[in-house]
């Protein structure tokens, strides 16, 4: 029997069999606050365990060093930006991650938010609500040229779903050059001046420079539009904050952000749309995520018997 911590605060509620297999033969511990957990939080719920499922909350070698029964961590999602993989490996920690379950929910998130942007739903819904009755002329999506920075799983998904409506699209990746892919390359900044739609699938540089700051938001073409679905470090926020109140961006759809829960300055702009990190939150999606989580974590903890 091993002792396991979830950490997550949705798992199982969906769906309770990745739960209840988990618990066959295991000792299964959740986390009860309902929220993302701090290093002392995490330190004390999971001190004496053998494996975690893993949310976004922090692994930094201190912490690592004071869970000294861990021996798998099992992240249900995609990113592993918030665990010290060099010292997992120094500890003789094994991490999983499940980087496919969640790239539909992802890719669709952000086709919808490309689509609200350009057709300004969520800016007339909130006028609604307030009494306005005021109609804003929208753009369609057919020809629009689309720049997708970061093509794995989601971005070529995103590529995908996206043919359909008739966008140009091209897409820059530091690790992917012309391959037989149907969508163009472009350098990063030639992709900036060109699209109309900038959207995120890329991580965060280890070194933590941001991807867009000042400059690189200044390259892009007036009136476009940013979304990021990817990583929230990836972006200057207070760079784009500017350019969004300037006029120069014509909007931004963001579902992460540097510090969460975001209790920012792009609460104050009409031309953004802001979501709380939902990029993998479809039922069908979560509950898949959650069956692999299982899975790796189970099979972690059997191979080091």
């Amino acid at each position: 029997m091993a002792k396991i911590f979830i950490s997550t605060t949705t798992f199982g509620k969906e769906d309770s069999s990745p739960l209840e297999y988990c618990k066959k033969g295991n000792e299964v511990f959740l986390n009860t606050l309902g929220r993302k957990l701090t290093s002392e939080e995490l330190i004390k719920f999971a001190c004496d365990v053998q494996g975690i499922i893993a949310g976004t909350e922090e692994y930094s070698k201190d912490v690592l060093k004071k869970l000294p029964k861990l021996k798998v961590i099992s992240r249900c999602g995609v990113s592993t930006d918030n665990i010290d993989l060099k010292a997992a490996e120094q500890l003789g920690i094994k991490v999983f991650n499940t980087p496919d379950a969640p790239t539909l929910a992802v890719a669709e998130l952000t086709v919808g938010l490309i689509l609200d942007l350009l057709r300004k739903v969520s800016l007339m819904d909130r006028q609604l609500r307030k009494g306005a009755w005021q109609k804003h002329m929208g753009n369609l999506l057919k020809e629009k040229n689309i720049g997708i920075i970061g093509f794995g799983r989601i971005g070529k998904k995103v590529a995908e779903l996206l043919i359909p409506f008739g966008a140009e699209i091209a897409y820059f990746d530091i690790h992917i050059q012309q391959n037989n892919y149907p969508y163009i390359f472009k350098s990063m900044q030639d992709l900036l001046v060109w699209a109309d739609i900038i959207t995120l699938h890329c991580w965060a540089s280890a070194d933590g420079k941001r991807l867009l700051g000042k400059a690189e938001l200044g390259q892009m073409k007036r009136g476009s539009y940013l979304i990021n679905t990817s990583r929230g470090g990836l972006v200057d926020e207070e760079a784009l904050y500017n350019c969004l109140k300037e006029g120069r961006l014509a909007g931004a759809a963001l579902d992460v952000f540097g510090e969460e829960p975001y209790k920012g300055k792009f609460t104050e702009l009409d031309n953004v749309i802001l979501t709380p990190h939902i990029g993998s939150y479809a039922k069908e999606a979560r509950i898949e995520m959650e069956r692999q989580a299982v899975e790796n974590l189970l099979k972690g903890l059997e191979d080091i018997k």
